[in-house]
Protein backbone atom coordinates (compact mmCIF):
# COMPACT_ATOMS: atom_id res chain seq x y z
CA UNK A 1 0.00 0.00 0.00
CA UNK A 2 1.46 3.35 -1.03
CA UNK A 3 1.74 6.19 1.47
CA UNK A 4 -0.37 9.27 0.75
CA UNK A 5 1.41 12.14 -0.93
CA UNK A 6 1.64 15.03 1.51
CA UNK A 7 2.57 18.66 1.02
CA UNK A 8 5.21 18.50 3.80
CA UNK A 9 6.68 15.97 6.17
CA UNK A 10 6.13 18.29 9.15
CA UNK A 11 4.29 21.50 9.95
CA UNK A 12 5.25 23.65 12.95
CA UNK A 13 2.70 26.23 14.12
CA UNK A 14 4.17 29.35 15.71
CA UNK A 15 7.50 30.96 14.91
CA UNK A 16 8.45 32.08 18.39
CA UNK A 17 11.79 30.83 19.65
CA UNK A 18 10.37 27.42 20.63
CA UNK A 19 8.77 26.88 17.23
CA UNK A 20 11.91 28.04 15.46
CA UNK A 21 14.09 25.64 17.43
CA UNK A 22 11.77 22.71 16.76
CA UNK A 23 11.42 23.52 13.05
CA UNK A 24 15.17 23.94 12.66
CA UNK A 25 15.91 20.51 14.11
CA UNK A 26 13.24 18.87 11.95
CA UNK A 27 14.62 20.50 8.80
CA UNK A 28 18.17 19.68 9.85
CA UNK A 29 17.06 16.05 10.21
CA UNK A 30 15.97 15.96 6.59
CA UNK A 31 12.22 16.51 6.96
CA UNK A 32 10.42 18.82 4.54
CA UNK A 33 9.27 21.33 7.15
CA UNK A 34 6.80 24.23 6.92
CA UNK A 35 6.83 26.85 9.68
CA UNK A 36 3.60 28.87 10.02
CA UNK A 37 3.45 32.24 11.79
CA UNK A 38 0.30 34.34 12.20
CA UNK A 39 2.24 37.59 12.47
CA UNK A 40 4.23 39.34 9.78
CA UNK A 41 7.58 38.43 11.36
CA UNK A 42 9.10 35.72 13.55
CA UNK A 43 10.28 35.79 17.15
CA UNK A 44 7.19 36.29 19.28
CA UNK A 45 8.18 37.48 22.75
CA UNK A 46 11.86 36.93 21.90
CA UNK A 47 11.76 39.53 19.13
CA UNK A 48 13.25 43.03 19.10
CA UNK A 49 11.94 46.09 17.27
CA UNK A 50 12.86 49.75 16.70
CA UNK A 51 11.50 52.46 19.00
CA UNK A 52 12.50 56.08 19.49
CA UNK A 53 15.89 55.73 17.87
CA UNK A 54 16.74 52.55 19.77
CA UNK A 55 16.24 48.80 19.56
CA UNK A 56 13.96 47.42 22.26
CA UNK A 57 13.12 43.85 23.23
CA UNK A 58 9.53 42.66 23.49
CA UNK A 59 10.39 41.00 26.81
CA UNK A 60 13.20 41.42 29.31
CA UNK A 61 16.29 39.86 27.75
CA UNK A 62 18.51 37.97 30.19
CA UNK A 63 19.31 34.57 28.69
CA UNK A 64 20.50 31.77 30.92
CA UNK A 65 18.59 28.51 30.35
CA UNK A 66 18.94 28.71 26.56
CA UNK A 67 22.70 29.05 26.97
CA UNK A 68 22.93 25.83 29.00
CA UNK A 69 21.58 23.85 26.03
CA UNK A 70 23.54 22.70 22.96
CA UNK A 71 21.06 24.43 20.61
CA UNK A 72 23.28 27.32 19.51
CA UNK A 73 26.22 25.02 18.83
CA UNK A 74 24.26 22.26 17.12
CA UNK A 75 22.38 24.68 14.85
CA UNK A 76 25.58 26.70 14.28
CA UNK A 77 23.90 29.97 15.18
CA UNK A 78 27.27 31.72 15.46
CA UNK A 79 27.72 31.10 11.73
CA UNK A 80 24.60 33.21 11.22
CA UNK A 81 25.85 36.00 13.48
CA UNK A 82 24.71 35.17 17.03
CA UNK A 83 27.10 36.56 19.64
CA UNK A 84 26.54 36.93 23.39
CA UNK A 85 27.72 39.46 25.94
CA UNK A 86 28.17 37.93 29.40
CA UNK A 87 26.69 39.96 32.26
CA UNK A 88 28.76 40.43 35.40
CA UNK A 89 27.30 40.86 37.92
CA UNK A 90 24.38 38.86 36.60
CA UNK A 91 21.76 40.66 38.71
CA UNK A 92 21.46 43.42 41.32
CA UNK A 93 18.98 42.52 44.05
CA UNK A 94 16.97 44.95 46.16
CA UNK A 95 13.55 45.38 47.73
CA UNK A 96 10.99 48.09 48.32
CA UNK A 97 11.46 47.37 52.03
CA UNK A 98 14.72 49.35 51.87
CA UNK A 99 18.37 48.64 52.47
CA UNK A 100 21.35 48.38 50.14
CA UNK A 101 21.41 46.13 47.10
CA UNK A 102 23.53 43.02 46.74
CA UNK A 103 24.92 41.44 43.60
CA UNK A 104 24.44 37.98 42.12
CA UNK A 105 27.59 36.79 40.36
CA UNK A 106 28.34 33.60 38.46
CA UNK A 107 31.00 33.01 41.11
CA UNK A 108 29.53 31.81 44.40
CA UNK A 109 32.36 33.39 46.39
CA UNK A 110 31.89 36.78 44.70
CA UNK A 111 28.18 36.60 45.53
CA UNK A 112 28.94 35.78 49.17
CA UNK A 113 31.34 38.72 49.33
CA UNK A 114 28.60 41.06 48.07
CA UNK A 115 26.06 39.70 50.56
CA UNK A 116 28.63 40.01 53.33
CA UNK A 117 29.11 43.73 52.69
CA UNK A 118 25.40 44.50 53.09
CA UNK A 119 23.88 41.56 54.97
CA UNK A 120 26.66 39.69 56.83
CA UNK A 121 24.15 37.69 58.85
CA UNK A 122 22.90 36.01 55.66
CA UNK A 123 26.22 34.75 54.29
CA UNK A 124 26.18 31.34 55.97
CA UNK A 125 22.51 30.95 55.05
CA UNK A 126 23.28 31.61 51.38
CA UNK A 127 26.13 29.11 51.44
CA UNK A 128 23.80 26.45 52.87
CA UNK A 129 21.20 27.34 50.24
CA UNK A 130 23.78 27.08 47.45
CA UNK A 131 25.08 23.74 48.71
CA UNK A 132 21.54 22.34 48.46
CA UNK A 133 20.37 24.11 45.32
CA UNK A 134 23.35 24.03 42.93
CA UNK A 135 23.45 20.21 42.57
CA UNK A 136 19.69 20.25 41.94
CA UNK A 137 20.04 22.85 39.19
CA UNK A 138 22.88 20.90 37.58
CA UNK A 139 20.72 17.77 37.57
CA UNK A 140 17.74 19.58 36.04
CA UNK A 141 19.85 21.18 33.33
CA UNK A 142 21.60 17.91 32.51
CA UNK A 143 18.25 16.12 32.19
CA UNK A 144 16.70 18.90 30.09
CA UNK A 145 19.03 18.41 27.12
CA UNK A 146 17.97 14.78 26.55
CA UNK A 147 14.62 13.36 25.36
CA UNK A 148 12.54 12.62 28.49
CA UNK A 149 12.67 9.00 29.57
CA UNK A 150 12.89 7.17 32.87
CA UNK A 151 16.06 5.42 31.78
CA UNK A 152 17.71 8.65 30.68
CA UNK A 153 16.84 10.39 33.93
CA UNK A 154 18.12 7.43 35.93
CA UNK A 155 21.45 7.61 34.12
CA UNK A 156 21.71 11.34 34.89
CA UNK A 157 20.99 10.71 38.58
CA UNK A 158 23.61 7.96 38.73
CA UNK A 159 26.16 10.15 36.94
CA UNK A 160 25.55 12.86 39.54
CA UNK A 161 25.82 10.21 42.30
CA UNK A 162 22.37 11.24 43.48
CA UNK A 163 23.39 14.81 44.28
CA UNK A 164 20.42 17.15 43.95
CA UNK A 165 17.71 14.48 44.01
CA UNK A 166 16.75 15.00 47.65
CA UNK A 167 16.49 18.76 47.13
CA UNK A 168 14.26 18.34 44.07
CA UNK A 169 11.94 15.93 45.86
CA UNK A 170 11.67 17.90 49.09
CA UNK A 171 11.41 21.38 47.58
CA UNK A 172 8.86 20.35 44.97
CA UNK A 173 6.37 19.51 47.74
CA UNK A 174 6.68 22.92 49.41
CA UNK A 175 5.98 26.51 48.47
CA UNK A 176 8.86 28.59 47.16
CA UNK A 177 8.38 31.07 50.01
CA UNK A 178 8.58 28.27 52.58
CA UNK A 179 11.82 27.00 51.02
CA UNK A 180 13.39 30.47 51.05
CA UNK A 181 12.32 31.11 54.65
CA UNK A 182 14.08 27.91 55.70
CA UNK A 183 17.35 29.66 54.78
CA UNK A 184 16.93 33.45 54.89
CA UNK A 185 15.51 35.93 57.38
CA UNK A 186 16.02 39.21 55.48
CA UNK A 187 13.52 40.44 52.87
CA UNK A 188 16.55 41.51 50.83
CA UNK A 189 17.42 37.83 50.32
CA UNK A 190 13.90 36.44 50.25
CA UNK A 191 12.27 38.83 47.80
CA UNK A 192 14.46 39.01 44.67
CA UNK A 193 14.72 35.24 44.32
CA UNK A 194 10.94 34.88 44.54
CA UNK A 195 10.46 37.81 42.17
CA UNK A 196 12.35 36.09 39.32
CA UNK A 197 10.72 32.75 40.17
CA UNK A 198 7.03 32.52 41.12
CA UNK A 199 6.22 36.18 40.40
CA UNK A 200 7.54 35.84 36.84
CA UNK A 201 5.37 32.71 36.55
CA UNK A 202 2.33 34.76 37.63
CA UNK A 203 1.68 32.94 40.92
CA UNK A 204 2.06 33.63 44.62
CA UNK A 205 5.31 32.36 46.15
CA UNK A 206 3.09 30.84 48.85
CA UNK A 207 1.52 28.47 46.29
CA UNK A 208 1.93 24.84 47.41
CA UNK A 209 4.15 22.89 45.03
CA UNK A 210 6.01 25.98 43.77
CA UNK A 211 9.15 25.15 45.73
CA UNK A 212 11.41 24.62 42.72
CA UNK A 213 10.93 28.33 42.05
CA UNK A 214 13.46 28.82 44.85
CA UNK A 215 16.24 27.53 42.57
CA UNK A 216 16.55 30.89 40.81
CA UNK A 217 19.64 32.20 42.61
CA UNK A 218 21.46 28.91 42.09
CA UNK A 219 20.82 28.96 38.34
CA UNK A 220 23.17 31.95 38.07
CA UNK A 221 26.00 29.90 39.55
CA UNK A 222 25.49 27.07 37.04
CA UNK A 223 24.65 28.95 33.84
CA UNK A 224 26.10 32.23 32.59
CA UNK A 225 23.66 35.11 32.12
CA UNK A 226 24.09 37.00 28.88
CA UNK A 227 22.39 39.02 26.17
CA UNK A 228 22.71 38.71 22.39
CA UNK A 229 24.61 41.53 20.70
CA UNK A 230 21.96 43.52 18.83
CA UNK A 231 19.09 42.52 21.12
CA UNK A 232 17.02 39.47 21.96
CA UNK A 233 15.73 39.36 18.39
CA UNK A 234 19.10 38.06 17.24
CA UNK A 235 18.15 34.63 18.57
CA UNK A 236 15.03 34.20 16.39
CA UNK A 237 16.79 35.88 13.46
CA UNK A 238 19.66 33.40 13.52
CA UNK A 239 17.32 30.47 14.21
CA UNK A 240 15.35 31.42 11.10
CA UNK A 241 18.58 31.60 9.11
CA UNK A 242 19.54 28.12 10.32
CA UNK A 243 16.06 26.79 9.51
CA UNK A 244 16.10 28.16 5.98
CA UNK A 245 19.70 27.02 5.43
CA UNK A 246 18.52 23.49 6.24
CA UNK A 247 15.83 23.76 3.55
CA UNK A 248 12.88 24.79 5.72
CA UNK A 249 10.02 26.95 4.45
CA UNK A 250 8.54 29.88 6.40
CA UNK A 251 5.07 31.27 5.78
CA UNK A 252 4.08 34.41 7.70
CA UNK A 253 0.64 36.07 8.01
CA UNK A 254 -0.71 32.51 8.09
CA UNK A 255 -3.33 32.03 10.80
CA UNK A 256 -4.22 28.45 11.65
CA UNK A 257 -7.92 27.70 12.00
CA UNK A 258 -7.77 23.93 12.48
CA UNK A 259 -5.51 20.95 13.02
CA UNK A 260 -7.21 18.19 11.05
CA UNK A 261 -7.11 14.54 12.03
CA UNK A 262 -8.09 11.50 10.00
CA UNK A 263 -8.57 8.16 11.68
CA UNK A 264 -5.78 7.58 14.19
CA UNK A 265 -3.43 10.24 12.88
CA UNK A 266 -3.07 13.90 12.08
CA UNK A 267 -3.76 14.92 8.49
CA UNK A 268 -2.54 18.53 8.41
CA UNK A 269 -3.82 22.04 9.07
CA UNK A 270 -6.36 24.47 7.67
CA UNK A 271 -5.69 28.21 7.58
CA UNK A 272 -8.29 30.90 8.19
CA UNK A 273 -8.39 31.68 4.46
CA UNK A 274 -9.48 28.11 3.71
CA UNK A 275 -6.08 26.81 2.58
CA UNK A 276 -5.45 23.18 3.57
CA UNK A 277 -1.89 21.89 3.99
CA UNK A 278 -1.15 18.23 4.63
CA UNK A 279 1.66 16.70 6.68
CA UNK A 280 2.27 13.53 8.64
CA UNK A 281 3.53 15.50 11.66
CA UNK A 282 2.05 18.69 13.13
CA UNK A 283 3.75 20.45 16.04
CA UNK A 284 2.02 23.33 17.82
CA UNK A 285 4.38 25.75 19.54
CA UNK A 286 1.43 27.87 20.66
CA UNK A 287 -1.01 28.22 23.54
CA UNK A 288 -2.19 24.70 24.52
CA UNK A 289 -5.75 25.98 24.99
CA UNK A 290 -5.88 27.13 21.38
CA UNK A 291 -4.19 23.94 20.24
CA UNK A 292 -6.37 21.39 22.01
CA UNK A 293 -9.66 23.22 22.53
CA UNK A 294 -10.03 25.35 19.39
CA UNK A 295 -7.86 23.96 16.59
CA UNK A 296 -7.79 20.19 17.06
CA UNK A 297 -10.60 18.64 15.00
CA UNK A 298 -11.81 15.03 15.27
CA UNK A 299 -8.97 13.96 17.59
CA UNK A 300 -8.28 10.21 17.77
CA UNK A 301 -9.46 8.35 20.88
CA UNK A 302 -5.98 8.33 22.43
CA UNK A 303 -6.06 12.15 22.57
CA UNK A 304 -9.42 12.48 24.33
CA UNK A 305 -8.00 12.37 27.88
CA UNK A 306 -5.45 15.06 27.01
CA UNK A 307 -8.19 17.30 25.60
CA UNK A 308 -10.32 16.79 28.72
CA UNK A 309 -7.41 17.72 30.98
CA UNK A 310 -6.90 21.01 29.13
CA UNK A 311 -10.63 21.73 29.29
CA UNK A 312 -10.32 21.61 33.08
CA UNK A 313 -7.29 23.93 33.25
CA UNK A 314 -8.16 27.66 33.57
CA UNK A 315 -6.86 29.90 30.80
CA UNK A 316 -4.93 32.66 32.56
CA UNK A 317 -4.70 36.07 30.95
CA UNK A 318 -1.50 38.11 30.69
CA UNK A 319 0.02 39.55 33.86
CA UNK A 320 3.24 41.31 32.75
CA UNK A 321 3.74 44.80 31.36
CA UNK A 322 6.83 46.49 29.97
CA UNK A 323 7.96 50.07 29.59
CA UNK A 324 10.55 50.95 26.96
CA UNK A 325 12.15 54.37 27.44
CA UNK A 326 14.83 56.36 25.67
CA UNK A 327 17.20 58.17 28.05
CA UNK A 328 20.01 60.69 27.76
CA UNK A 329 21.91 59.22 30.73
CA UNK A 330 22.22 55.94 32.63
CA UNK A 331 20.28 56.04 35.93
CA UNK A 332 22.15 55.19 39.12
CA UNK A 333 19.94 53.63 41.80
CA UNK A 334 20.61 54.66 45.39
CA UNK A 335 20.46 51.11 46.85
CA UNK A 336 23.10 50.08 44.32
CA UNK A 337 25.32 53.07 45.09
CA UNK A 338 24.95 52.28 48.82
CA UNK A 339 26.31 48.80 48.05
CA UNK A 340 29.45 50.31 46.51
CA UNK A 341 28.54 50.20 42.81
CA UNK A 342 28.70 53.80 41.62
CA UNK A 343 29.37 53.31 37.90
CA UNK A 344 27.07 52.63 34.95
CA UNK A 345 25.59 49.13 35.19
CA UNK A 346 23.89 47.19 32.42
CA UNK A 347 22.80 44.31 34.62
CA UNK A 348 19.16 43.73 35.57
CA UNK A 349 17.85 45.30 38.77
CA UNK A 350 15.43 42.94 40.54
CA UNK A 351 13.27 45.24 42.68
CA UNK A 352 11.09 43.04 44.86
CA UNK A 353 8.02 43.59 47.04
CA UNK A 354 7.91 41.89 50.41
CA UNK A 355 6.85 38.25 50.39
CA UNK A 356 3.56 39.25 52.01
CA UNK A 357 2.94 41.81 49.28
CA UNK A 358 3.72 39.25 46.57
CA UNK A 359 1.02 37.00 48.00
CA UNK A 360 -1.39 39.93 48.30
CA UNK A 361 -0.61 41.05 44.76
CA UNK A 362 -1.44 37.63 43.34
CA UNK A 363 -4.87 37.87 44.99
CA UNK A 364 -5.39 41.44 43.76
CA UNK A 365 -5.05 40.32 40.15
CA UNK A 366 -8.44 38.57 40.35
CA UNK A 367 -10.11 41.99 40.62
CA UNK A 368 -7.69 43.73 38.26
CA UNK A 369 -5.68 45.45 40.99
CA UNK A 370 -1.96 46.25 40.96
CA UNK A 371 0.34 46.48 43.98
CA UNK A 372 1.27 49.95 45.17
CA UNK A 373 4.91 48.89 44.78
CA UNK A 374 4.95 46.09 42.20
CA UNK A 375 7.80 43.79 41.35
CA UNK A 376 10.06 45.43 38.76
CA UNK A 377 12.81 44.10 36.49
CA UNK A 378 14.85 46.96 35.05
CA UNK A 379 17.99 47.26 32.98
CA UNK A 380 19.81 49.58 30.59
CA UNK A 381 21.11 47.20 27.89
CA UNK A 382 22.95 49.97 26.04
CA UNK A 383 25.61 50.05 28.78
CA UNK A 384 26.95 46.72 27.52
CA UNK A 385 25.74 47.06 23.93
CA UNK A 386 25.83 50.67 22.65
CA UNK A 387 24.62 49.50 19.23
CA UNK A 388 21.08 49.39 20.63
CA UNK A 389 20.63 53.20 20.58
CA UNK A 390 21.70 56.31 18.74
CA UNK A 391 24.87 58.06 20.01
CA UNK A 392 24.21 59.88 23.28
CA UNK A 393 21.10 57.83 24.02
CA UNK A 394 20.31 54.82 26.20
CA UNK A 395 17.46 52.32 26.32
CA UNK A 396 15.65 51.52 29.58
CA UNK A 397 13.76 48.24 29.83
CA UNK A 398 11.32 48.20 32.77
CA UNK A 399 9.04 45.21 33.37
CA UNK A 400 6.23 45.31 35.93
CA UNK A 401 4.78 42.04 37.25
CA UNK A 402 1.29 41.14 38.47
CA UNK A 403 -0.35 43.67 36.12
CA UNK A 404 -3.54 41.81 35.14
CA UNK A 405 -5.17 41.85 31.71
CA UNK A 406 -8.57 42.63 33.26
CA UNK A 407 -7.58 46.05 34.61
CA UNK A 408 -10.59 48.19 35.68
CA UNK A 409 -11.31 50.81 33.02
CA UNK A 410 -8.84 49.19 30.62
CA UNK A 411 -5.15 49.88 30.09
CA UNK A 412 -5.45 52.52 27.37
CA UNK A 413 -6.36 55.28 29.83
CA UNK A 414 -4.68 53.84 32.93
CA UNK A 415 -2.21 56.00 34.88
CA UNK A 416 -0.41 52.85 36.08
CA UNK A 417 2.46 52.73 33.54
CA UNK A 418 3.43 56.34 34.24
CA UNK A 419 3.32 55.51 37.96
CA UNK A 420 5.73 52.58 37.49
CA UNK A 421 8.18 54.82 35.67
CA UNK A 422 7.92 57.35 38.51
CA UNK A 423 8.42 54.59 41.09
CA UNK A 424 11.59 53.48 39.34
CA UNK A 425 12.72 57.10 39.23
CA UNK A 426 12.16 57.40 42.98
CA UNK A 427 14.97 54.88 43.49
CA UNK A 428 17.35 56.75 41.19
CA UNK A 429 19.58 59.66 42.04
CA UNK A 430 17.98 63.08 41.37
CA UNK A 431 17.26 64.14 37.80
CA UNK A 432 16.04 60.87 36.33
CA UNK A 433 12.77 62.28 34.94
CA UNK A 434 14.69 64.88 32.95
CA UNK A 435 16.67 62.19 31.13
CA UNK A 436 13.56 60.53 29.63
CA UNK A 437 13.04 61.72 26.05
CA UNK A 438 10.41 59.16 24.98
CA UNK A 439 8.66 56.12 26.37
CA UNK A 440 5.92 53.62 25.64
CA UNK A 441 4.02 51.01 27.65
CA UNK A 442 3.31 47.48 26.45
CA UNK A 443 0.48 46.23 28.68
CA UNK A 444 -1.20 42.78 28.69
CA UNK A 445 -3.91 43.92 26.26
CA UNK A 446 -1.37 44.68 23.49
Amino acid sequence: MTSPVRDYDAIVIGAGHNGLVCASYLARGGMRTLLLEARASVGGTAASEPFGGGTVNICNCDHITFRTTPIAEELRLADHGLRYLDLEPSQMNMTWAGGPAWASHHSLEATLDSIGRSYPGQVDAYRRYANAAIPAVKLVMAAAVDPPSLGGLTRKVLAARGRGVTTLLRWSRRSAADVMRSYFTEEALLGPGLLVGPMVWGISPETPGSGLGALTYAMRHVGTVGRPVGGSGEVPRTLLAAFEAAGGTLRTAAKVAAIDCEGQAVRGVALDDGTEITAGVVVSACNPHDTFLHWLKAPPPQAKDLVRRWQAIPHDDGYESKIDAILTAVPHLRPVVEAGHDGDLGTTYAIAPTVADMDRGSQMMASGGVLERPGLLANVPTVADPSLADPGRHVLSLEALFTPYAHPGGWASSPEPARWLELFGSLAEPGFAGTVTDWRAMTPDR
